[in-house]
């Protein structure tokens, strides 16, 4: 690569879309920069994915318990405070890893925030990096509804590091956030409400299977108000008032603004330098390449059909360190990615919908799931899956709602990725009694 720059590869942003591909790309030889303005690695470690796990699996335990009541004597209850601070023990740790890795890759690490000067020219709190290549892998940050009193609500980040969990919380938005931790909260003995933009929950994912979680979570406490229409925030002494619908107040100690997630475009020079993007994020042809070719995207803020989660940005980010490398030049081939809403059950699925199955004329197979064997080990009451075959019977989609939805899709995976028919499905043997032999029965 050209050696009048200062890097051959610079990134912006160090989360999943960078530093999965940025440390193999620099062992390589390439030589790489990074520039970061907030936390080493980005949302997913520091305030997404590891710290919401790490939250919810006292949930799962409760659960689980409960479920067990009879064969286990006593409840559980969730020390909320104590939840967070374990929380806290688990992922503080997380930054300074992965700082520790991109330095011994030889990875220089510039902290400050990145604005384009030019296409090859990054100025950091003024100083300019250059670069042949640059890769924008700026994220998504949280949505803030624009009405009156709305600085008075808070986001996920806001709610994984509350010390002290508050009684009544409001929730605005019904997508994976809103429904992930109206979970955690009510588990810990919040009272939630969850105001809905509409009249549908995790709209991403299979309807009836949607519906057995809200009425679970309806069971547990949780009111769901659909079509919302919320209007503004209001303080009220030590409370804030959520004002909804024609004339509608609910009163909160806490509101949780869960209304979607944004990429992070502005103001970093895009316009300046002509990288086209939209509402959605950031455009790429197939090679990840922006409309300025030795500018590429990566991560969450790209504008695509694929889900916007952390196995994708890695996906993306080890694909350009061999493009970069030179291992490769083809363009993106994407894989059957799967998503999971960390609900309890959980609501997980990859490859084709069931609505998309049943409209070119697949073949559904669906399960209850509390009938096998193996799900009454733990007493599982309720789950279903459904199983989309194409017209030769080889797997090409699978959903379900479970409390090992995760699980079972990930032993399905491969199924449908490299399209097994009976030949090779007839190889594979799990290890017994396990929730994979138990999935694997089913095909």
């Amino acid at each position: 690569m050209a050696n009048q720059y200062d890097y051959d590869v610079l990134y912006l942003g160090s989360g999943h879309g960078t530093f999965d591909g940025a440390i193999p790309l620099a062992h390589s030889g390439v030589k790489v920069g990074i520039i970061e303005e907030d936390m080493i690695g980005g949302t997913c470690p520091n305030y997404g994915c590891n710290a919401k796990i790490t939250l919810d699996a006292p949930v799962a335990l409760t659960r689980e318990v409960e479920r067990l009541q009879g064969v286990v004597e006593g409840q559980l209850s969730i020390n909320w405070t104590k939840s967070e601070a374990h929380k806290q023990d688990v992922i503080k740790g997380l930054p300074g890893m992965i700082g520790g890795l991109l330095k011994d890759s030889g990875i220089d690490v510039i902290h400050g925030k990145g604005t384009f000067k030019d296409n090859h020219t990054v100025l950091v709190d003024g100083q300019p990096k250059t670069a042949e290549k640059i890769v924008i892998s700026t994220g998504l940050r949280p949505h803030r509804l624009d009405i009156p009193g709305t600085e008075l609500a808070h986001d996920s980040r806001a709610f994984m590091s509350l010390t002290k969990l508050p009684k009544q919380i409001a929730i605005i938005g019904s997508g994976y956030i809103s429904m992930e931790f109206a979970t955690i909260a009510n588990a810990a003995g919040a009272d939630v409400a969850v105001l809905m933009h509409g009249d549908r929950a995790l709209r991403n994912f299979y309807h009836p299977y949607v519906a057995q979680v809200v009425k679970d979570l309806e069971k547990r406490g949780v009111k769901f108000v659909k079509n919302a229409g919320v209007s503004s925030f209001k303080k009220s002494g030590d409370q804030v008032e959520v004002h909804y619908g024609d004339d509608h107040a609910l009163t909160v100690d806490w509101i949780l603004d869960a209304t979607g997630r944004m990429p992070n475009v502005e103001k970093i020079g895009l316009d300046e330098i002509g990288v086209k993007y939209n509402r959605h994020g950031i455009e790429v042809n197939d090679y990840l390449q922006t409309s300025v070719d030795n500018i590429y995207a990566s991560g969450d803020v790209i504008d695509k059909a694929q889900p916007k989660l952390t196995p994708t940005a890695i996906f993306e980010s080890t694909y350009l360190s061999k493009r970069f490398s030179g291992q490769s030049n083809d363009p993106i081939n994407y894989p059957v990615i799967p998503s999971v809403v960390f609900t309890s059950p959980r609501i997980a699925k990859a490859g084709l919908s069931v609505e998309d199955g049943k409209e070119k004329g697949y073949q559904i197979e669906t399960n209850y799931l509390p009938d096998d064997w193996y799900r009454q080990v733990d007493n599982e009451t309720m789950g279903d899956n459904s199983l989309v075959f194409d017209k030769q019977h080889h797997l090409v989609g699978v959903t379900e709602v479970s409390e090992q939805a995760e699980n079972v899709i990930n032993t399905l995976l491969p199924a449908i990725e490299f399209k097994f028919g009976p030949a090779e499905l007839g190889r594979l043997v799990y290890l017994f009694p396990s929730i994979g032999s138990s999935a694997w029965a089913q095909l």
